[in-house]
């Protein structure tokens, strides 16, 4: 009994004279990375256990032979444990962090579903609010002139049309956030969708008096739903048209680099704050901050449409201030 009593305090010195130190800088390191103290754990821990079996075998007087196998032993298995338990910390590290940007992710989600159902609330309480006053003085008979009935009618129809538009870009986003979005690709001639978004577009410029051009030349083909690239460019040129002045110009070009094709809508709208130019491509972002909308205007969602659609496209989009304007810019992978 006495030479087990004699072994346990000669490793416990030994480990104390590691585990002392390593205490202390876990305690220094508790709020570095988890991979780093995981890595100071095991060192001291594999140390430990070497100076624990040094103290042993010099106590126990043991051969110059038999010491070599243990200094060669001992080190071998600590190195596989270091190794092993190195790989395992670097995993533990990397789930903490995605599970925390899952969190963060998941806040931020919730905040702007908060949000949106607010703005969403707000743009459909107004229109409606409206609505429903003309339908009560025509069902009343409190307008009977028939101009003043038929600029309610237009009223009314220009109304249902636009929360028509609404809830057609809800169901889009909702759809994108849902991964529930079922592409087709297939070759799509860039050109050709350009020139129906303008066609589509004219009459909105036309009243504006904005001049809309598109380049003739250098269209690329792309792959890409042909229903969803559609929407992309006509978000993009109504979302350029909606925020140029009169006498202002939008710029429609595309063609073909190193990543794939591309498109470029530029205009002089003004140019964008740099505050908003990180949150241009957010949800109900109109850049300013009255909620009350245009006759014309959309929900705020068409950008955040566009930038689903591309990425969901495996593309990306980029919005920067240029000399009188903006210039949005898709990327389309080949």
């Amino acid at each position: 009994m006495r030479d087990v009593l004699l072994i346990l305090l000669a490793a416990l010195g030994g480990a104390a004279v590691v585990w002392l130190p390593a205490a202390l800088l876990l305690r220094l390191l508790h709020r570095r990375s988890l991979t780093l103290n995981v890595c100071v754990l095991l060192v001291a821990t594999v140390l430990a256990m070497l100076a624990g079996v040094l103290a042993v075998a010099e106590g126990m007087f043991i051969s110059a032979h038999d010491l070599q196998v243990l200094l060669l032993v001992v080190p071998l298995s600590g190195l596989v444990s270091l190794l092993f338990g190195g790989w395992v910390a670097w995993r533990l590290a990397r789930t903490a962090m995605w599970a925390a940007d899952a969190r963060e992710r998941e806040r931020q989600v919730e905040a702007s579903r908060r949000d949106l159902v607010a703005w969403v609330s707000h743009d459909l309480r107004t229109p409606l609010a409206g609505m429903r006053a003309m339908a009560e003085a025509l069902e009343d008979g409190v307008v009977s002139d028939p101009a003043t009935v038929a600029e309610y009618h237009r009223r009314i129809r220009t109304g249902t049309d636009r929360m028509a538009s609404l809830v057609d870009d809800l169901f889009e986003l909702s759809r994108i956030n849902a991964g529930a979005l079922a592409l087709a690709p297939v070759d799509v001639p860039l050109g050709e969708v350009v020139s129906d978004a303008v066609a589509a577009a004219a009459p909105l410029a036309a009243a504006r008096g904005v001049r809309l051009t598109a380049a003739q030349e250098h269209w690329p083909t792309v792959r890409a739903g042909e229903r969803e690239l559609s929407r992309i460019v006509g978000n993009l040129l109504l979302n350029a048209v909606r925020y140029t002045p009169a006498d202002g110009t939008v710029m429609v070009t595309g063609g073909r680099d190193a990543e794939g094709g591309w498109l470029e809508v530029a205009d002089t709208c003004g140019g964008i704050a740099d505050g908003d130019l990180p949150h241009v491509f957010d949800v109900a972002f109109r850049g300013a901050k009255a909620r009350t909308p245009e006759a014309d205007g959309g929900g705020g969602l068409g950008l955040a449409i566009v930038r689903g659609l591309v990425e969901a496209h495996g593309g990306r989009v980029g919005v920067a201030n240029t000399g009188g304007g903006c210039r949005f810019t898709v990327h389309l992978p080949s």
